[in-house]
C-alpha cells in the first residue's frame, strides 16, 4: 500500500463498494453497519546508525457488524495477507467488533 488512500478502497473493496469506512470519525457520526473504522496506529520502528532504517506505518482497523458469524477475518487475511494481524473481537451494544492492525 503506498498510502492511507489506497487502504482506503481496499478496505471499501471488502465492503462491496460501500461508503461505511471511516478514517478516525468524530463520535458524532451516527455509523451505518456493517462499516469499517479505521485509524493510524503503531508504528514499528527500525534504527540502524542512529538513523531511522526502516518505519513501518500501522493502522487499527475495527469492522463492526450485526452478523455475529462473518467471515471478514478471512476476507481480510486474504486481500492483505502478510500485512495484517488479528487482534481481537468484542462485542458490545448488540454489534460485533472484530479488530486488525494492517500494516502499509
Amino acid at each position: 500500500m503506498a498510502n492511507r488512500i489506497d487502504l482506503h478502497n481496499k478496505l471499501r473493496s471488502l465492503l462491496g463498494g460501500s461508503s461505511n469506512v471511516y478514517f478516525q470519525p468524530p463520535e458524532s457520526l451516527l455509523l451505518k453497519y456493517p462499516c469499517i473504522v479505521y485509524k493510524l496506529s503503531t508504528t514499528p520502528t527500525t534504527f540502524a546508525d542512529d538513523k531511522v532504517y526502516k518505519f513501518t506505518r500501522g493502522y487499527d482497523v475495527t469492522y463492526i457488524t450485526r452478523d455475529p458469524d462473518d467471515d471478514m477475518i478471512d476476507q481480510m487475511f486474504e486481500l492483505f495477507q502478510n500485512k495484517v494481524r488479528y487482534d481481537r473481537s468484542f462485542a458490545s451494544d448488540n454489534l460485533n467488533h472484530y479488530v486488525f492492525t494492517v500494516y502499509n
